[in-house]
C-alpha cells in the first residue's frame, strides 16, 4: 500500500493562495478575502491527477516575514515538511518584492521539490513582468489566474510530472493497524504498551522514506503491522499544531491501513478533530476501534456526560467497538488487540448471492424508495464485487445519488443484517 502524495500551497499572505487551492480542488473550499491572513490553519482537499490517482492538497496560512507571535509561520512550515510537493504562489501584479524572496529563503531549508505559480495572469502587469521572478532560482515556473482559471491546466501536469515516484512500503502479510488521533492523546504511550503488555517480537520494518518504522507485533500467534510514525509523533508533540495537520497526517497512515485504532482523550470528550479524522477513516473505507484512553481518570459523571457526547461519533462510524483503556497504566489495553480482530474478521463478509437479494427485497418492501423526477426507483438484483470493506453492486432501473436518504438507509439494513457494526459498506448503484 502506498501514501497518498500531499501538495503544500504557500506564499506570503494576500497573493491568491486559497484562490487557487479552490480552483484545483474545483470546488470553494478554502475561504477567500482580500484581507491578509484569512487562512491561519490549514485546510485540506483530495485533488484528482487524471491516470494518476489523487494526491492531498494543502492550503496555508500566509508566511509572514518578521516576528511570528501568533506562531503561523510555524504551523505553515509544519506543513511544508509533511508535504511531497510545494507551489509557491506570488502575486504577478505586484511584481517581485523582498517578502516573496524571504519566504523562498525559508522554503529552500526543506530541499522539497517547487514550482513557482505567478499568479494575476490577466494582468498586463503578470505578463511583462513574468520573467522577473526566474530571480528567485526556481526552475519550474507557470503564469496562471487562479481568478479565471488561466493556466490551470498546465499546472495540473507540472503537479504530475513534479510529484516525487510512490514509494510502496514492503508487502507484510499481516492486518495493518494505523493509530490515529488528534496530537497528545496518548497514541505513542499506547504503542509502546501494546509492545510491552504483549511481551512481543518486535523487528523494525521498512516503510515509506517518511520515518519508515513500523512495528511488526505477534500477540497470541497473530501478528499485527503497527502504523505509527516517529517523525509524526515528534511533530505531533508541537505546540499550536493544528487539528488539520493531525487530520492530513492520519490520512497519510490510513492509507496504508486495514483498520485504524483511533485514540481519544476522556478528559477533553469527543472533539471537532476527533470527528475529522474518525471521518477520514470512514471516507477511506477503514472501520475503527474507538480508544477512549486515560478513562481511569474521569469522576462517574464526567464518564456519563462522554457516553452521552459520543452519539456523534457513533452514528458517522456506524457503532463501532470501543474499549476504555487507560495506556499509561495498562488498564484494558489487553482488549484492543482482540476487539480490532474481530473488526478486521468482519470485512471480510461475503453473503451469498441469494441471501443479500433477500435482505435488499425485504428492505425495499418495508420502506419504497421515493420517487425521482416522478419515477419510481426500482431494485432488480444485487452481488457482491468487492470486500474490505464490503462492497455490493446494486442493479436498479434508475442511479441513487451518493447523498441520497434512501441509499444511507439501504446501507443501515444490510449492515443490521449482516452485523457489521463499525464496519464502512459500499453500494454501487448500476443500471443495465
Amino acid at each position: 500500500m502506498g501514501i497518498t502524495p500531499s501538495v503544500a500551497i504557500v506564499g506570503r499572505p494576500n497573493v491568491g493562495k486559497s484562490t487557487l487551492f479552490n480552483r484545483l480542488l474545483r470546488q470553494r473550499k478554502a475561504i477567500v478575502h482580500d484581507q491578509p491572513g484569512v487562512t491561519r490553519d490549514r485546510i485540506t482537499g483530495q485533488m484528482e491527477l487524471d491516470d494518476q490517482g489523487s494526491v492531498v492538497l494543502v492550503d496555508t496560512g500566509g508566511l509572514v516575514p518578521g516576528d511570528d507571535l501568533l506562531g503561523l509561520n510555524q504551523q505553515v512550515l509544519l506543513a511544508v515538511e509533511e508535504s511531497d510537493l510545494l507551489i509557491l504562489v506570488v502575486d504577478g501584479k505586484e511584481g517581485l518584492v523582498p517578502a516573496d524572496e524571504t519566504v523562498w529563503q525559508a522554503l529552500r531549508a526543506y530541499s522539497k521539490p517547487s514550482i513557482l505559480v505567478v499568479n494575476k495572469a490577466d494582468t498586463r502587469a503578470a505578463q511583462e513582468g513574468y520573467f522577473e521572478f526566474y530571480r528567485l532560482g526556481i526552475d519550474k515556473q507557470i503564469l496562471v489566474s487562479a481568478e479565471h482559471a488561466l493556466g490551470i491546466g498546465e499546472l495540473h501536469d507540472a503537479i504530475a510530472e513534479m510529484l516525487p515516484p510512490a514509494v510502496e512500503a514492503e508487502e507484510i502479510d499481516a492486518p495493518h493497524l494505523a493509530i490515529v488521533g488528534r496530537p497528545n492523546v496518548g497514541k505513542s504511550s499506547l504503542l509502546n504498551r501494546l509492545l510491552g503488555e504483549n511481551r512481543a517480537l518486535v523487528s523494525p520494518v521498512p516503510g515509506t522514506t517518511r520515518d519508515p518504522i513500523d512495528t511488526l507485533l505477534t500477540s497470541d500467534g497473530e501478528e499485527y503491522l503497527l502504523i505509527d510514525t516517529a517523525g509524526i509523533r515528534r511533530r505531533s508533540q508541537v505546540s499550536g499544531a493544528p487539528e488539520e495537520l493531525a487530520v492530513m497526517m492520519a490520512r497519510r497512515q490510513l492509507d496504508r491501513a486495514d483498520a485504524a485504532l483511533l485514540v481519544i482523550d476522556a478528559s477533553q470528550g469527543i472533539t471537532s478533530g476527533d470527528l475529522a479524522i474518525a471521518g477520514t477513516a470512514w471516507e477511506l473505507g477503514r472501520p475503527s476501534v474507538v480508544l477512549v484512553n486515560k478513562w481511569d481518570l474521569l469522576e462517574e459523571k464526567s464518564r456519563e456526560r462522554l457516553d452521552e457526547t459520543s452519539q456523534r461519533l457513533d452514528e458517522l462510524l456506524a457503532s463501532p467497538p470501543r474499549v476504555n483503556i487507560s495506556a499509561l497504566t495498562g488498564r484494558g489495553v489487553e482488549k484492543v488487540l482482540p476487539a480490532a480482530a474481530a473488526l478486521l474478521s468482519l470485512l471480510e463478509t461475503r453473503p451469498g448471492t441469494a441471501e443479500l437479494n433477500r435482505i435488499l427485497a425485504a428492505a425495499v418492501a418495508r420502506h419504497r424508495a421515493p420517487h425521482l423526477a416522478g419515477k419510481p426507483w426500482k431494485l432488480k438484483y444485487a452481488t457482491q464485487v468487492s470486500f474490505a470493506p464490503p462492497t455490493f453492486a446494486v442493479f436498479a432501473n434508475r442511479r441513487l445519488p451518493r447523498q441520497a436518504p434512501y441509499r444511507r438507509y439501504l446501507e443501515n439494513f444490510l449492515r443490521r443484517e449482516l452485523g457489521l457494526w463499525g464496519i464502512p459498506i459500499r453500494l454501487v448503484i448500476r443500471t443495465e
